[in-house]
């Protein structure tokens, strides 16, 4: 079965995390899909720019607790992304939640439907956003990330685009889409990837300083009993044993 669908129309090579049933929860298998179909489109110089999207109600509901990448194979693709020779566009109609919201922050520009809604909940089991805060922190309003990393509250397409995480959102997300992918149609292939290299210097510093740190604090945390406690009452959807 095919996790990451792969299609192609003048030059945009668009990926669709493709298992609703698991809410695109990102397995040890749909992160190596998406690792593969990503050196796919660096390598293939007929790609312009990729999409990243999605099937269901979710663009990602986060890491699949019961078959979850390791930490530094899940920073990987992160960075995979950031680096990636050609701009990266997420598209989103549905809920993103945890991890998916690291994928969202690696990708140059984002658009989301009005209706999608956004959570960091990994407080909510017992560990912390580590890995996915390489790309959040030099990309997202840092007082915002601070309230939304400890609360695990629930904010709306509008908030994330006023806290960075969104590029822009709208009633029709490809409607919004359709004057960002005909200008990267209509830029030298060259440029973009200067281009791109000159604006992610900075999230990629941080990748270089902090991914072995927080990928160790990630699997401190995962391994913790809080987390097993806090991924035990998620599966069996009750409240952990902290909720007071």
């Amino acid at each position: 079965m095919t996790l990451v669908a792969r299609t192609r129309v003048q030059g945009i090579e668009t990926l669709t995390l493709d298992a609703p049933a698991t809410r695109n929860a990102l397995s040890a298998a749909l992160v190596g899909e998406l690792t593969d179909a990503l050196s796919d489109c660096a390598e293939d110089a007929d790609v312009r720019a990729v999409v990243l999207t999605h099937t269901g109600n979710t663009f990602s509901a986060g890491a699949d607790l019961r078959d979850p990448p390791a930490p530094d194979t899940f920073v990987a693709v992160l960075r995979q992304i950031v680096e990636l020779p050609r701009p990266v566009v997420a598209r989103v109609t549905g809920h993103v939640r945890a991890g998916g919201l690291g994928l969202l922050a690696a990708c140059d520009i984002t658009a989301a439907a009005t209706p999608a809604t956004f959570a960091f909940t990994e407080v909510r089991i017992g560990v912390a956003p580590a890995v996915i805060s390489l790309p959040l922190l030099p990309r997202t309003d840092p007082r915002a990330l601070t309230r939304y990393y400890l609360t695990g509250e629930r904010f709306d397409a509008p908030e994330a685009a006023r806290i960075g995480l969104l590029t822009t959102t709208g009633d029709d997300v490809d409607a919004v889409l359709a004057p960002v992918l005909d200008g990267l149609r209509r830029s030298s292939p060259q440029a973009l990837t200067e281009t791109k290299r000159l604006l992610t210097a900075r999230v990629l510093e941080t990748f270089d300083r902090d991914a072995t740190h927080l990928t160790a604090l990630s699997a401190r945390l995962f391994s913790s009993a809080p987390a097993r406690e806090g991924m035990t009452a998620f599966l069996e959807r009750r409240d952990p044993a902290w909720v007071l």
